[in-house]
């Protein structure tokens, strides 16, 4: 079901995504433009290139938490604080504090059948001129490969189309950087929840220190100003259900130039009737949603306590409230 609740849930979760984003070095041949949409055989690599933002999108926000432990180390802080503060587990705020840079994640041992083991073979083949998909196949099997031929043909057709010059996608947007997200008041770095949350947060609802933070957001970064102004306008044609309003900023927001406010705009264009049912109906399960997340609270907040008679007993006012 598609309502109110879940849209701006879906708009949040975008900017989160592209204020996770870090630029990534385009050295290999697996450069941006295999990454961003490219058109192949008629169809959009969309997915590729959102997989490639998450993993970013991950590795930035475990460098801004390996920054947070090593500002706390410097200033004094116990080890048994720092991981109070961050969340953290207790062996990776020693191991992290014990390094200068952040340490790379260990990697499981190559599969067979995972293509992803003999990438670098491949690539080293393929800019040597070896591009037949049957040859390239029977090399990686006398190598170890057991996996299927139509995984290799997928790589393959998405390398193919990079070397078509006519099919090159431009280079990326610029993409924030992380490094200068930071509170004004505190200088503490800026994580991409909060900002997202502030991002879609209207003016009269700020704090004045979020009053603070959003415009020093606005001033790093036009990127964000553009997402909070796209936003603020969005909250507005939801409140009124002016559906020309909606079909002209779906067209802005397909041809702002940011990747999180494009692929938003692109799945309401594709469920377009039930976006507009949502905003021109009274029915909301905004009640529902908020029982599960109360229920989920107290389950959590219960897990390990006692016995099932104590989360009965808390749970008895929510069955009587609710009937």
């Amino acid at each position: 079901m598609v309502n109110r609740f879940h849209l701006l849930q879906n708009l949040r979760e975008r900017i989160e995504q592209q204020l996770a984003r870090s630029r990534p070095s385009v050295t290999t041949i697996e450069a941006s433009h295999a990454d961003s949409e490219i058109r192949v055989n008629g169809q959009r690599a969309g997915s590729a290139a959102h997989a490639q933002l998450v993993k970013h999108g991950r590795k930035s926000r475990r460098q801004a938490k390996f920054d947070q432990v090593k500002a706390l180390q410097t200033a004094g802080k116990s080890l048994r604080l720092i991981e109070e503060i961050t969340g953290l587990n207790w062996r990776t705020v020693s191991k992290w504090a014990r390094s200068d840079e952040l340490p790379p994640r260990l990697r499981s041992a190559p599969r067979s059948h995972l293509l992803e083991s003999w990438r670098d073979q491949l690539a080293e083949l393929w800019a040597a001129g070896r591009r037949n998909g049957r040859e390239l196949l029977g090399t990686i099997q006398r190598s170890g490969y057991t996996g299927s031929r139509a995984s290799l043909e997928r790589l393959l057709q998405t390398w193919r189309a990079i070397a078509r010059p006519e099919r090159q996608a431009p280079n990326p947007p610029a993409v924030i950087n992380l490094s200068e997200m930071r509170d004004p008041a505190t200088s503490h770095l800026i994580s991409p929840i909060v900002g997202a949350a502030l991002c879609i947060k209207p003016h009269g609802q700020l704090t004045a220190r979020q009053v603070s933070i959003v415009t020093a957001l606005k001033e790093i970064c036009p990127d964000f100003a553009c997402m909070r102004r796209l936003a603020m306008q969005f909250r507005g044609i939801m409140r009124s259900g002016d559906l020309d309003r909606l079909t002209t900023w779906i067209d802005e927001a397909l041809h702002c130039g940011i990747y999180a406010m494009q692929r938003f705009a692109r799945s309401l264009k594709y469920d377009l009737s039930a976006v507009r049912n949502a905003m021109t109906t009274p029915w909301s399960n905004g009640q529902t949603e908020g029982q599960i997340n109360r229920l989920k609270t107290l389950k959590r907040a219960m897990y390990g306590r006692a016995q099932v008679e104590l989360l009965r007993a808390r749970m008895l006012p929510l069955q009587t409230a609710a009937r």
